[in-house]
């Protein structure tokens, strides 16, 4: 990754010692150092972390990351710059970044369109008969979806599609992996048709960049990485390497991929009910891969989408010179894309520019300049790109979100029920995470 244009004013972020150490741990009881630490500077935490602030209470923010912006961050390694993470304001009409972008004078556009798609089957355009088959699979999903009574109990999307046959069934559910990232067997029906809906909006300049200016004024020590949580006195101990900080309450806004890693030791640990939360959760791996072109751009208009769907679990969605950039944007998801990020940048790049060469022609390998390759599945702060929910667990969320002995508040986008998957939805549940901390501090 390259630098990253933020726009922060680093002392500001870092007003209050980002060098200066913590508490030394072991030290004898005392009182709370601030009022509430915040574990993680994504959406969710600069949300309460704001939120906290504008209440008059002192939080300091400790993220692992050298950044803020979390799963939220805009590229700018290859020149021009491109959303690595999350890159739409879904459901506008009451999505909060729609008015933090007005506030901090960043300009946001609906959703283009771009230069349409044109479909492929290992490489070579598709036969119009399978286009239509295509076509008319989507739109039975979503029927599908739509109609199907999951009262008596929840079900898998591939469960609610399989008596469209073998051959159907996957194309149907093929889509899913470019809007979840995940295989239709594994994500719950009832969570997905409980998801919010609406119009998208794009940030020109970047959604990472939007979302990383807004931390500005923020207490925010980066590089910093949580080790343990104790809270099993009147509030909590917080262990980084550089010390323990000692605060009244703490709200993990880290991703579920970390906590279910067990990147961070709760002392005690989490109780029953929110461990059983987690395991009904896991995350999804929608996957960018971001190609630098350079030269001839081979007749192909901007915001083109050449889609390769010749396998429905390789569906492969690339994205030519959007918004008249030099560069090709890769999309993919679900266990395809698991094993793209495992086997490295290298060969995610090799595998591109066969697939490119065969569309386009093989003149576009010498076009190929720069990779870039944000893996979330394997990022040890992301371990996926968002959350899903199982089949079978769709109180999962909701559970997660319950406070833990009035002092530990867990929230992002996993806990913002309707809003989940979205930055917006992690900044809604941040903000309800500070609004819970608050009303048992009154």
């Amino acid at each position: 990754m390259g630098p990253r244009r933020s726009g922060l004013n680093r002392r500001a972020l870092l007003a209050g010692g980002a060098a200066a150490p913590f508490a030394i741990a072991g030290r004898p009881a005392a009182a709370a150092d601030v009022d509430a630490v915040v574990i993680g500077a994504g959406a969710a935490g600069i949300a309460a972390a704001h939120a906290l602030r504008a209440a008059g209470r002192r939080a300091i923010v400790l993220e692992a990351r050298g950044r803020v912006g979390g799963r939220a961050f805009t590229d700018t390694s290859l020149g021009p710059a491109f959303d690595a993470g999350a890159s739409f304001i879904h459901w506008a009409e009451r999505n909060p970044w729609v008015a933090i972008a007005r506030e901090v004078g960043i300009a946001t556009t609906a959703e283009s369109r771009g230069g349409g798609f044109q479909l492929f089957a290992d490489g070579r355009p598709m036969a119009e008969p399978d286009r239509r088959r295509r076509r008319d699979a989507f739109r039975r999903i979503e029927r599908r979806l739509e109609a199907a009574d999951l009262d008596a109990r929840d079900l898998s999307i591939a469960e609610l599609i399989g008596d469209l046959g073998p051959e159907l069934a996957p194309v149907a559910a093929s889509g899913l992996l470019l809007s979840i990232g995940e295989e239709a067997g594994r994500i719950s029906a009832r969570d997905y048709r409980r998801l919010w809906s609406g119009d998208d909006l794009v940030v020109p300049s970047g959604y990472g960049d939007l979302v990383a200016r807004s931390a500005a004024g923020l207490d925010i020590r980066l590089a910093e990485p949580v080790e343990a949580i104790r809270w099993d006195g009147p509030g909590v101990a917080v262990t980084t390497p550089s010390g323990t900080l000692r605060a009244g309450a703490c709200i993990v806004t880290v991703p579920v991929g970390v906590l279910k890693a067990g990147t961070i030791r709760f002392v005690p640990e989490l109780p029953a009910a929110t461990r059983d939360a987690l395991s009904g959760l896991h995350m999804g791996a929608l996957t960018k891969i971001a190609l630098k072109l350079e030269g001839d751009r081979f007749g192909i208009a901007p915001g083109t989408s050449l889609l390769e769907a010749a396998a429905p679990e390789r569906l492969l969605n690339l994205l030519m010179f959007p918004g008249g950039k030099d560069l090709v944007i890769g999309f993919c998801g679900g266990d395809y894309a698991r094993g793209l990020c495992e086997a490295g940048a290298a060969e995610a790049r090799a595998h591109l520019v066969d697939l490119l060469a065969s569309m386009v022609g093989s003149e576009i390998r010498k076009a190929v300049k720069q990779v870039s390759f944000p893996a979330w599945w394997t990022d040890p702060h992301a371990r996926g790109a968002y959350s899903v929910c199982d089949p079978g667990h769709e109180t999962a969320r909701d559970a997660l979100a319950r406070p833990i002995g009035g002092r530990l508040f867990i929230a992002g986008e996993a806990t913002a029920g309707g809003g989940a998957m979205t930055v917006g939805g992690a900044t809604l549940a941040g903000r309800a995470a500070a609004a819970a901390l608050l009303a048992r501090k009154a």
